[in-house]
């Protein structure tokens, strides 16, 4: 038995474990004072009504013989990849049923899509990055190589023409600085991949976010990017459903085989996602579901402004937190990401999370989200401007 030893090439993740355990050593110490976390990137408002409402019929359906389900397409229920359809359609972008499928969640596909690529495949990702595009790759023992992003392209690198990959990871709105690709950058990534005959894997796990109509939710709304790229979209920060689980992958029929090996994939490895959930999602896409889902989304939103707004009050230079839940901010002084952490924790007990933990670019920067109550947000701003103004 031989093991499998590019796992001894996986970096020790420290850095949740270790924000958790300062955390908590801090609160030992001081007991009496309230802290504040905006370091999470977990939802906090509930399922909305629509979903929780399809979710007891669904399961109700399930204890009586004549509407019982077992097994279902491993690709997903018609009616959900139909929702998934008529979602699409309202952006211009048309995709036949059977380039849809249906996943528990856009981490899982994002690491098993791999298992339909070549090991000798380049891996290209940008740094800062959601350690999940690395860490799969350098599992199955692939060459990574990074693309430079940084404050001078605010986070948004785009091709170079003198490197060379296969795979290629774009996440827009992204993980973790909140940074958006227009129309035309990501165009000249789409140019970029079919003119080097590479695959672009594109996360859209928070296109929910974006209010601007003239900045693309989808890859798909770029010409040519069916016949280079394969779309993530994820329903945990669209509709709460972080730990219910569900997601789509979209392999469009341009990619040639690559549709037909991901299906015989999800047909070997995958059940499904279950029935219960899958009616709960498709309520997601229903008229009311979009609408008190929409409400959600303009609740972190407007969290989302009010970091920006105080960090502008303060000089503090960022990127996102107008079409993303994520707001990536440079320390100020010059302080390192750990050091700012301790700065905050200990002057007015407010947590996020050090940006030299998603990369060597990182460094110096630092990550907040929208995602805590209204009344903690503004709170811990107010707090941020006794200390910066």
């Amino acid at each position: 038995m031989n093991i499998n030893e590019n796992y001894q090439n996986l970096e020790e993740s420290y850095l949740f474990s270790t924000v958790a355990k300062k955390v908590n050593e801090f609160i030992q110490k001081n007991p009496d004072k309230k802290v504040i976390r905006l370091g999470i990137g977990d939802v906090t408002l509930p399922l909305c009504k629509a979903v929780v409402d399809a979710l007891h019929k669904a399961v109700d359906e399930m204890g009586i013989q004549a509407t019982f389900r077992g097994y279902g397409p491993e690709q997903g229920y018609d009616f959900l990849r139909e929702a998934v359809q008529r979602y699409y359609l309202k952006r211009n972008v048309q995709l036949e049923l059977d380039e849809i499928f249906i996943s528990d969640g856009a981490k899982s596909d994002l690491g098993n899509i791999l298992d339909i690529f070549s090991k000798d495949n380049t891996v290209l990702v940008p740094d800062p990055v959601y350690p999940v595009y690395v860490d799969t790759n350098v599992m199955a023992g692939r060459k990574v190589i990074f693309a430079d992003a940084n404050g001078e392209n605010e986070f948004l690198p785009l091709p170079d023409e003198s490197v060379k990959a296969d795979i290629i990871y774009i996440c827009s709105p992204n993980n973790p600085t909140g940074a958006v690709y227009n129309k035309e950058q990501l165009k000249k990534w789409v140019d970029y991949a079919l003119k080097n005959r590479a695959v672009i894997l594109f996360d859209a796990a928070y296109e929910c976010f974006v209010s601007d109509d003239s900045l693309p939710r989808s890859i798909y709304e770029i010409e040519g990017a069916k016949e280079c790229a394969i779309e993530f979209c994820s329903l945990s920060k669209t509709a709460g459903f972080t730990g219910t689980r569900c997601g789509y992958t979209i392999v469009p029929k341009a990619l040639g085989k690559l549709n037909k090996f991901w299906l015989r994939r999800q047909t070997t490895k995958f059940n499904g996602v279950p029935y219960i959930i899958q009616r709960g999602a498709e309520a997601v896409f229903s008229e009311k579901g979009q609408a008190e889902i929409k409400e959600n989304i303009g609740y972190y939103k407007e969290n989302a402004k009010v970091i920006s707004d105080t960090l502008e009050q303060c000089n503090i230079w960022h990127v996102g937190g107008k079409h993303s839940p994520y707001i990536w901010l440079k320390c100020p002084n010059n302080m390192t990401s750990w050091d700012f952490f301790d700065y905050l924790l200990e002057n007015i007990q407010v947590v996020g999370t050090p940006g030299s933990g998603f990369g060597k670019n990182g460094e110096g920067y630092f990550r907040l989200t929208s995602f805590g109550s209204k009344e903690n947000t503004i709170e811990a701003m107010q707090r941020f401007k006794k200390l910066f103004s």
